[in-house]
C-alpha cells in the first residue's frame, strides 16, 4: 500500500516517523522517538540512532547515569543521525569537587553518609544535555553533561564533546575542537532562520533538491 493511500498521508509525507524500525529488513536503524520512553528523554521526528545490536535499549546503552530524581533532561532535535556507540554522559556521573577528595562516600552508607552537604553535589549539576536539529553524531561520539550542540553541527567519530558546539560547526577530538564551520555566517544565519526542519513534512518532501543541495536562495524560495 502506498503511503498516499493511508488516511491522513500523501506521497510526500515520507516515512512514518512512529515507526521504530522504518527500514526493511535493516532493523539496526531504529527512529528513537518511538522507541525511548523515559520521561527525562525528549526526541524530535525521524532522529535515528543505527546500532548493530539494534536501537531498542539506546536509553539504556547510550544515555548513562540519567536518574529522575536529578531533573536533567536529554533533548535532541529532528533529523539528527546518531551512530552506533554514541554515549550521553549525564549529570548523575558528577561528584563533589570543592574538597580535597571526589570519593562518593556517603553513596555507601553506614556512617558515610554522616555529615555529607548535598549542595557540593548540586553545584555540579550543569543542566540539560540539547542536541539540535540535523545534527550528526559520529561513532562512539561522547557528550559530557549540559552541552549543547547546535542545528546543523557534525561530530566526529570517538570525539569527547566538553563544551558547546556552535550551529553548523565541525567538531573533533579529546577534548573536542572545532575543526571548521561549514558553511560562512551569513548562510548559517540564513539557515537558522528558515529552519527547514520544522516545516510541514509534506513540505519538506516536497523541497528535498532544495534541502539536500547548496543553494540557500533555492531553499529560501521554498519557504
Amino acid at each position: 500500500m502506498r503511503l498516499s493511500a493511508i488516511p491522513g498521508r500523501n506521497d510526500m509525507d515520507g516515512p512514518n516517523p512512529g515507526i521504530k524500525h522504518p527500514i526493511p529488513m535493516h532493523t539496526r536503524v531504529g527512529f528513537l522517538k518511538p522507541l525511548v520512553t523515559a520521561p527525562n528523554i525528549e526526541v524530535g521526528d525521524f532522529t535515528y540512532y543505527d546500532d548493530p545490536d539494534g536501537p531498542d535499549k539506546f536509553a539504556e546503552k547510550c544515555v548513562l547515569h540519567h536518574y529522575p530524581f536529578i531533573g536533567d533532561k536529554l533533548i535532541i532535535g529532528r533529523f539528527c543521525a546518531i551512530a552506533e556507540g554514541t554515549r550521553f554522559i549525564m549529570n548523575g556521573a558528577n561528584h563533589a569537587m570543592s574538597g580535597f577528595s571526589t570519593y562518593p562516600f556517603n553513596i555507601f552508607g553506614h556512617g558515610w553518609e554522616q555529615g555529607f552537604d548535598p549542595s557540593t553535589w548540586s553545584k555540579e549539576v550543569r543542566g540539560d544535555t540539547v542536541v539540535g536539529s540535523d545534527v550528526w553524531i559520529g561513532m562512539e561520539a561522547v557528550i559530557l553533561p549540559g552541552v549543547e550542540i547546535g542545528h546543523g553541527a557534525i561530530v566526529a567519530a570517538k570525539s569527547v564533546v566538553t563544551h558547546d558546539v556552535p550551529p553548523y560547526a565541525i567538531v573533533a577530538g579529546n577534548a573536542a575542537k572545532m575543526v571548521k564551520m561549514r558553511f560562512d555566517d551569513r548562510t548559517i544565519n540564513r539557515l537558522l532562520a528558515l529552519a527547514w526542519w520544522d516545516w510541514p513534512v509534506d513540505k519538506i518532501g516536497r523541497n528535498l533538491d532544495a534541502i539536500r543541495g547548496a543553494d540557500i536562495s533555492l531553499l529560501e524560495a521554498a519557504a
